[in-house]
């Protein structure tokens, strides 16, 4: 048995004391938890809609990309999902968010607890630059009190580290701060501080846009191996990353309304070589964008 396996983590989510919302929640997709359905969700910055009317759905352990131009709503919606939107004065969100059945926007639901469950990985890599390596992974065990004991966090921060591969490169200097690492590295450790909470879905807004083409490759390698636990959600430019690494693609563009929508989307091989909907053709073609 490996070491990553030997280390049971308890589930982080909890959603209000409803038997209905509880019983809801247990009917993932195939038994999976992880199934994230996005209904007629509309996103706006007061007056301004950033997306409008958006329906789709991310399957349990898949990789979903999210393209198209810039300003068509790709981050905003992301943010949206995990409720990192209403921290933005005026920010309002319609239409409903549901994992594994639970409408992440109902009365009650704690957003905090929903960020725990739904990780967030941004563009510029951010390690908590007052912490050690050791700490910025601890971190989140700590707050929410997974773990206690020194022990237990040592086993949950190995643990980390190592299903984010740099527990090789990083054992021997866990004292030093997160924020000595390269680009890459640190990348993979706010990847690593992600994961130690255990969520369900993992969004990653263009983790690799300020990497290096060694330490992009060495990103989509991690997710490309992360997808067997976690639905992981990429917004990303590069349409041949999103070629590389996703299974679904969901291609989004700016409407004469001013605002981003979703065009269509479906299995990235299809979407790349079969696209229905002219405009995603002149997409991923290079006509525009």
């Amino acid at each position: 048995m490996t070491f990553i396996e030997s280390v049971p983590i308890p589930r982080p989510f909890s959603l209000p004391a409803d038997d209905t919302l509880a019983g809801a929640r247990g009917e993932a997709v195939a038994g999976l938890p992880g199934s994230l359905e996005i209904r007629d969700v509309t996103v706006a910055y007061g007056s301004t809609v950033a997306v409008r009317d958006v329906t789709m759905a991310v399957p349990p352990r898949s990789v979903t990309a999210i393209i198209g131009p810039s300003g068509c709503g790709k981050s905003t919606l992301i943010r949206a999902v995990n409720r990192m939107h209403e921290t933005q004065p005026g920010a309002t969100v319609k239409g409903s968010i549901l994992l594994d059945g639970v409408d992440l926007y109902a009365p009650g639901v704690d957003p905090v607890q929903v960020r725990r469950v739904v990780g967030m990985v941004f563009q510029k890599p951010n390690p908590f630059p007052a912490m050690s390596i050791w700490e910025n992974v601890a971190a989140g065990p700590k707050l929410l009190g997974l773990a206690r004991r020194k022990p237990e966090l040592d086993e949950l921060v190995e643990r980390s580290l190592r299903r984010a591969a740099i527990w090789d490169e990083v054992k021997d200097k866990l004292k030093r701060p997160g924020t000595s690492l390269s680009g890459g590295q640190q990348q993979r450790l706010c990847i690593a501080r992600t994961i130690v909470v255990d969520p369900e879905v993992i969004l990653m807004d263009e983790p690799c846009s300020a990497l290096d083409p060694i330490a992009t490759l060495r990103i989509e390698e991690l997710i490309s191996e992360l997808k067997a636990q976690y639905a992981i959600v990429i917004v990303t430019h590069n349409l041949q990353q999103a070629a590389r690494v996703s299974d679904r693609s969901a291609f989004f563009t700016l409407g004469d309304h001013g605002s981003g929508y979703l065009v269509e989307e479906g299995p990235t091989q299809d979407l790349f070589t079969n696209p229905r909907n002219r405009l995603t053709e002149d997409y991923v073609s290079g006509r525009f964008g």
